[in-house]
């Protein structure tokens, strides 16, 4: 068995900025995979732009808006999904409170469609802002589970979650995220062997060096099999704050000569899914 990673940018159609710097990045092949996030008003452009490089993104099911760009509305409308203004909080504690399995998964659907309505057959989706593992409340990975297994998707959720947390579960949530993993396996839905990504702030990590050595680690400490490192790169004018700091630095990392050295040094193959490939897909 050798080690291989899934090197992914996440948040395409979030807004201009980052959709061209994701598009750009896929161009140069610094990345092998994308997520996409159909609710915002720059999916359509996105999915033009993408499939045009040949690149089909997994679907990035969104349930909440993100603060700093307007706030998203729904394809479906669930009134359960929704503020009285009918967009999507950016608050997922908000979602994670009042959300239904049923408007939960029948956006999903939706979501799904619009993808496959533009030509776009995604073989994977995740949770943006993670909305779907009951990390903020309500989870709905058994009912997300099924529906993976229902459409054929694999789905991001790691079987050894311990890289991405930074140490052992709490017992609770270890009983749950085990149950989830067996659950995948049982409906034969396809999972990596674990995921990375940054979880800390531009004033926790003090310097773009910093955010580079902790991806380093990250990559050396890579089990075997095929797992996924994921980023969320823009540019500085596309995010203001300390969360734009930290995604131009990632911009920056996948373009540095040191991570792809460490790549090449590491003996990691980088390949564009966990998943079997489909018949006819390579």
């Amino acid at each position: 068995m050798t080690r291989r990673v899934v090197i992914t940018a996440d948040d395409l159609g979030r807004e201009p900025g980052s959709t061209e710097v994701i598009l750009s990045l896929l161009a140069e092949g610094h990345v092998s995979a994308t997520t996409l996030i159909c609710v915002s008003p720059v999916a359509e452009h996105a999915a033009q732009r993408v499939r045009k490089l040949g690149v089909v993104p997994r679907l990035h099911v969104t349930l909440t808006s993100e603060r700093g760009v307007p706030r998203w509305r729904p394809l479906n409308g669930a009134a359960s999904l929704v503020d009285p203004d009918g967009t999507l909080s950016d608050d997922p504690l908000a979602l994670g409170a009042r959300g239904e399995a049923e408007d939960v998964i029948g956006e999903a659907e939706a979501q799904l469609s619009w993808m496959r309505d533009r030509g776009a057959a995604p073989e994977a989706a995740d949770s943006h802002a993670g909305t779907l593992y009951g990390l903020h409340g309500r989870s709905w990975l058994a009912e997300t589970l099924e529906w993976c297994a229902r459409h054929g998707l694999a789905f991001r959720l790691p079987r050894d979650p311990e890289p991405y947390f930074g140490g052992p579960l709490p017992p609770q949530l270890a009983a749950a995220h085990e149950k989830a993993v067996a659950f995948a396996d049982a409906l034969g839905v396809s999972i990596p062997r674990t995921i990375a990504t940054n979880r800390r702030t531009a004033s926790e990590l003090g310097g773009y060096e910093r955010l580079r050595d902790d991806y380093l680690r990250r990559l050396a400490a890579l089990p075997e099999g095929t797992s996924e490192v994921f980023l969320h790169p823009s540019r500085e004018d596309a995010i203001t704050g300390p969360d734009g700091i930290v995604r131009t630095w990632e911009t920056r990392l996948l373009r540095d000569p040191v991570w792809h050295d460490a790549l090449d040094s590491e003996g990691i193959e980088v390949v564009g899914g966990w998943w079997p490939a489909r018949e006819g897909t390579g």
